[in-house]
Order: C-alpha cells, then structure tokens, then sequence
C-alpha cells in the first residue's frame, strides 16, 4: 500500500490481549506491537509468543501489521528471530539516529526473509526519529535502506531530549514537527506526525489538523479510540473535493484559452496549486474504498 494511504499508526503492547482486541477494532489502518517501551522486559518473551497468531488475526482484518523492535545492540536480535516467522510488513525502530542503524536492520531483514522463503526486500523499515539528531539526520537515515518509504516522528522521547515540558498544545514539538515533513519530502519518503499522548479525542484531532495543515497526511497514535476521528479529520471530505475539482476545471480551462492563470474562487491558481489540487482528488480516490 502506498505510505500516504496509510492514515494511522496506532502503537499497542505486546502482551496485553485486550488491548490488541481495542486495537484491531479501532480502525487505525496500521497496528504496531511494540516490543520496546510499551512492553517491560519482563513480559517481552510472553509477547514474542503471541506474534505469530497476533499478526495473522489483524492481517486478516485488513490492517497494515507492525513489529516495533528494540535496538539491535539490546534484544533487537530476539525480538526479529520472534518477529520475522510471522512476516510483518513492517519493521519499526526505535530511536533512529543513523544510516548504519538501517544498513544492519537491512541486512538482517534480508537475512530472515532468505532464511524463511519471504520475497526479498518486502519487508519494510520505519525509522522512529525520537530525538534531536534523529530529527535533523532523517534524510541520512533515510538513505540507509530502499525498504525506507515513511519516517514517525517521535513526541515523548523527542520532548524529553530536548528538555522541554510536554503539553498538549505540543509547542515545544512545532519546530521538529515542521523540520521533520520538510527533511521526509526532501527524502522522498512519507512523514508520519508525532503521537497525541494526552487522552481527549478532541485535542487529538486539533493536532491532527494542524499536522495536515503542514503536510502531513499520517499521524501515529497511542490511543485507540482516537484511530476514526484521526482517519476522517486526514481524509478530504467532499468540501475539499469539491473546492480541488473547482480548481482543476477553471485552471484546465483558462488553459485552453491560452491564459497562463486563472482565477478561481478568489485565488490566483497557477501550476503548483494545479497540481495539489489534482494531488488531493486522486488522494481521495485511492482512499474511498476505506471510508
């Protein structure tokens, strides 16, 4: 699936089996068992022991299916010799910082896939950029693997590094967020928005907004129940369509007269705002089926 279709990212526990429940009714699009922070250590063997049936059951259902690993050079090998037998789509990292971090997951993914008769190089790499020098090196991090097509921004981690308080306004987060989807475009690969980690459904979608505003078609989430709001608050509603199909025909025919521009609601729309316009409408195509 195309990265910008998938509109959420929800994180979940390894070892919680009514919160892989909450989650897979949640809507998200994708689902990320995270063997990291929000598995203790003493619960992770529990964890890798359900991949298996985890993985198949929301595959089935429809959704993207995640593993959030630990670092290579701490249980990242255990966690991939659990995870890979269950052939995620995905394998997330945590605390990304370098090309080498994603050269190493790359060539023990390829490893594991030869070892398991998985197609080579179908399974992906989602870096987690959680802090400062994740932020401002995610185009080198990028470049460390072609499974690379999407970044996560981090919140929790990120604040923390950058001794800042976390508030729900996410104010101490604007420059990294506004850094991080320019770095991810300069890539070429999909930004993902930080997580709302506080628990109200409407400040969650405030975010999300915001984050849209800026660029950002896909947002990470913490929560369950903020998964469908999220959804619809980062899939053009018929307005936008309407307003982009608006666009594209008054710019498509002031063409056709000759004219370089046209006027279209106000607004001088020349060929970048064509092209978004078009970009918007093809977005919403691709998206129907998932409502």
């Amino acid at each position: 699936m195309d990265p910008d279709l998938i509109r959420t990212w929800l994180f979940g526990p390894g070892a919680d089996a009514q919160a892989h429940d909450a989650m897979q009714r949640s809507g998200a699009d994708a689902l990320i068992v995270d063997l990291e922070d929000f598995t203790p250590p003493a619960r992770r063997d529990e964890a890798r022991r359900g991949l298996a049936k985890l993985l198949q059951r929301w595959r089935e259902a429809s959704r993207i299916v995640v593993v959030r690993i630990n670092a290579l050079d701490a249980d990242g090998p255990t966690d991939l010799a659990a995870a890979m037998p269950a052939r995620p789509d995905v394998i997330a990292y945590p605390m990304a910082v370098s090309a080498a971090q994603m050269h190493a997951l790359h060539a023990a993914l390829t490893h594991w896939e030869a070892s398991l008769g998985i197609a080579p190089g179908t399974t992906e790499i989602l870096p987690v950029c959680e802090t400062a020098l994740g932020v401002v090196d995610v185009r080198a991090i990028a470049g460390g693997s072609p499974r690379i097509r999407a970044a996560l921004l981090g919140a929790e981690d990120l604040a923390a590094d950058l001794c800042a308080e976390r508030k729900p306004d996410a104010v101490e987060l604007d420059y990294a967020r506004r850094r991080f989807v320019l770095e991810c475009r300069a890539a070429s690969i999909e930004p993902i928005d930080a997580p709302y980690t506080f628990s109200d459904t409407e400040g969650a979608v405030r975010e999300a907004r915001y984050a849209h505003s800026l660029g950002y078609r896909c947002k990470a989430l913490v929560r369950p129940e903020h998964a469908q709001p999220i959804n619809a608050a980062l899939t053009p509603d018929n307005e936008e369509v309407r307003r982009a199909g608006a666009i594209v025909d008054g710019f498509e025919a002031a063409r056709a007269r000759g004219e370089d521009r046209a006027l279209v609601a106000g607004l001088w729309v020349e060929v970048p705002t064509y092209r978004n316009a078009r970009r918007l409408i093809e977005r919403s195509r691709r998206l129907s089926p998932k409502g």
